[in-house]
């Protein structure tokens, strides 16, 4: 079952699976970008297995003109050696519960264009593609 990161070991026992997805992160400077993100409304959860964690997702909620409130996925991984165990279907579930019980009418996530694998296990869960995200690097 997924908890939320709550100390500060917690939120360090994370890194090395969200390495696996964010690999441009520091491990050094990760507790304190979580902590600063959480005072925006980001909430990071995590699944472990004997100790070890193996799956993480980041998310928050908020409210936009266009969705409503919401529930928006911003990180969502498990680490490469528990892949298809059902950890991200768990993960999925339980954000849906998240965003239900939080009175949230959408939740929904992005995925990075070369992540077909990934993109596969999400039609599987019931998300549509249902628009396209536009950025543009400023520095």
């Amino acid at each position: 079952m997924p908890q939320h990161a709550i100390t500060d070991q917690q939120i360090e026992n994370c890194f090395d699976v969200i390495l696996e997805l964010r690999p441009h992160l520091k491990r050094s400077e990760f507790v304190g970008m979580v902590r600063a993100m959480e005072q925006e409304g980001y909430k990071l959860a995590f699944i472990d297995d004997q100790d070890k964690v193996i799956a993480v997702v980041g998310y928050s909620i908020s409210t936009s003109l266009f969705m409503g409130k919401n529930l928006y996925v911003a990180d969502l991984i498990t680490t490469h050696t528990a892949r298809s165990k059902g950890y991200g279907s768990q993960l999925i579930s339980w954000l849906k519960d998240q965003a239900i019980d939080s009175g949230c009418l959408f939740y929904h996530l992005d995925s990075g264009t070369h992540r077909g694998e990934a993109h596969k296990f999400y039609f599987s869960q019931g998300f549509t593609i249902s628009s396209y995200h536009f950025s543009q690097r400023l520095i």
